[in-house]
């Protein structure tokens, strides 16, 4: 068998984590037995739709890495991806149903749909639909249509026995055909309902395995029913778990609160997380852990690792949360195994987004020492603000500036002779900066440790209690900046001699 899996979001909002969730574990399936990956745009509920939609759920995808062989904006053998283009082929096999005694001619108006709704409530009966048209007799139809009653097309669903579901991640699922009933499959616009859409689809799209949300286990049967009744091949189906809200009641919804005063709480859409400042080797990591195991104690990986090892029969049918505590550390994990010139660039649009003008090379100077700090690219901004404030613009004071270790006159001869170092060294890099500048801690502290020095140091070029190390920050600033810095702690400084010298 070729494998050719499908990926059919709605464009009724922006691409859910659920649904990225369901699109990955359906492009690892495909790539792992080295089949098609296919994007079908399912824009038939056109009152739902939300205009930029489509849009936002391509680019969340390719973000998250998972790209397509076949789909709207790249085309395919099997055209076009966008199911309101293809309403004719709809409409055709939904009357292929009337005709072979499938299907057939609802007339019900909204009042009357209403008033079924409300009769059937009161017996217990959540149908909503009373079958009333089901055996129309042909003329009495015929009469209808005369006169231009608009019309849905309705499936006739077996009113007895039962329909076995196959699904690759529960196995067999058994409905009783009396406690279903009678779907529409066309609506009085001409447009199909998904049930009859992606049928026909998948059949022409020779779509082999189906990955979607649980909510459609419910109707399965009667897209079972429909395989039957056209006398085509069946794909194979995979229903993804349900992913629940943090609080394990209820799902996971696109409606979810995701702020709570000015605060993130729970991400749900794929553009959230990378606003938000994730990694989207982080997020697939974070959301391939949910319902799925590669097979062993490993909780961080790339898709392209555990890709090879990945099937859907092995996915847990169980409901489950998202484990948000642990994204953080996931995220931080992956900024880690980061190429420095990779997160240099990653971290460069929050940094431009903060107003700043960002020097890939200065950066260059400090990402190797604060990958192992950072848990999201947002906290870069406060984290590196000192490349980018004015050198004027610190406020430290001599208690700031000194230690027990490293008395006043001390840190002035300390800080002057990191200055003329900065200022004379014909070669200005780490090694180099690191070496000299330890010496000099080493002979001005009193314990002849050069720890407490650097660290006063460090706040004396950054003007920030959480930093880069010191010798990256000064590589970062460069000769001039960090020469700059110094000389305004030394000015703060000596005025504090000079004080302490008049009293």
């Amino acid at each position: 068998m070729t494998v050719r899996l499908r990926f059919a979001p709605s464009p009724t909002g922006y691409l859910h984590i659920g649904g990225a969730r369901t699109a990955l574990f359906g492009w690892m399936f495909a790539r792992r037995f080295g089949g098609q990956f296919i994007l079908r745009i399912e824009d038939t509920d056109q009152k739902r739709e939300v205009p930029g939609a489509v849009d936002n759920i391509m680019a969340s995808m390719r973000w998250l890495g998972i790209n397509w062989d076949e789909g709207p904006d790249v085309g395919g053998p099997y055209g076009p991806y966008v199911q309101t283009e293809r309403a004719p082929l709809y409409q055709e096999w939904a009357h292929w149903l009337v005709e072979n005694g499938y299907a057939y001619k609802c007339f019900a108006t909204p009042e009357e749909l209403e008033e079924m709704r409300v009769a059937l409530q009161a017996k217990g009966d959540m149908s909503g639909y009373d079958r009333r048209y089901r055996d129309y007799p042909a003329e009495k139809v015929a009469e209808l249509e005369a006169q231009g009653k608009p019309y849905v097309v309705r499936f006739k669903m077996p009113l007895t026995g039962v329909t076995v579901v196959e699904d690759m991640i529960r196995g067999a699922v058994t409905f009783e055909n009396s406690q279903l009933t009678d779907y529409v499959l066309l609506k009085s616009n001409g447009l199909p309902t998904y049930h009859l859409a992606h049928v026909i689809d998948d059949h022409f799209m020779k779509i082999s395995h189906i990955t979607r949300g649980d909510e459609w286990l419910s109707t399965a049967p009667l897209h079972f029913q429909l395989w039957q009744a056209f006398g085509w091949e069946r794909p194979y189906y995979a229903h993804m778990p349900v992913i629940l809200n943090p609080s394990g009641k209820g799902k996971l919804s696109k409606r979810t609160q995701s702020f709570v005063d000015g605060q993130w709480q729970v991400l749900v859409r794929v553009e959230e997380f990378e606003e938000q400042g994730y990694l989207p080797q982080a997020v697939d990591n974070f959301i391939a852990n949910v319902g799925w195991s590669s097979g062993d104690d490993q909780e961080i990986f790339t898709i392209d690792e555990v890709t090879p090892r990945f099937d859907l029969r092995d996915v847990n049918p169980s409901p489950t949360s998202l484990p948000y505590a642990k994204l953080d550390w996931i995220n931080g994990q992956h900024i880690q195994q980061m190429d420095p010139l990779d997160l240099a660039k990653a971290i460069k649009p929050f940094l431009e987004a903060a107003g700043y003008e960002v020097n890939i090379d200065a950066l260059l100077a400090v990402v190797p020492a604060m990958r192992v700090r950072l848990k999201r690219l947002t906290e870069a901004a406060d984290f590196l603000h000192f490349l980018f404030a004015d050198d004027e613009t610190f406020s430290l004071t001599a208690v700031d500036l000194t230690h027990k270790q490293l008395p006043l006159d001390t840190a002035v001869a300390g800080y002057s002779q990191v200055r003329d170092f900065v200022q004379s060294t014909p070669v200005y890099d780490l090694e180099t900066i690191s070496q000299r500048v330890t010496a000099i801690g080493e002979s001005v502290t009193t314990s002849g440790k050069a720890g407490p020095f650097l660290g006063k140091l460090r706040l004396a070029v950054t003007g920030q209690q959480v930093s880069p190390p010191v010798f990256e920050s000064m590589l970062a600033l460069g000769r001039t900046r960090t020469v700059a810095r110094l000389n305004q702690v030394l000015q703060v400084l000596e005025s504090e001699q000079q004080a302490a010298a008049g009293e």
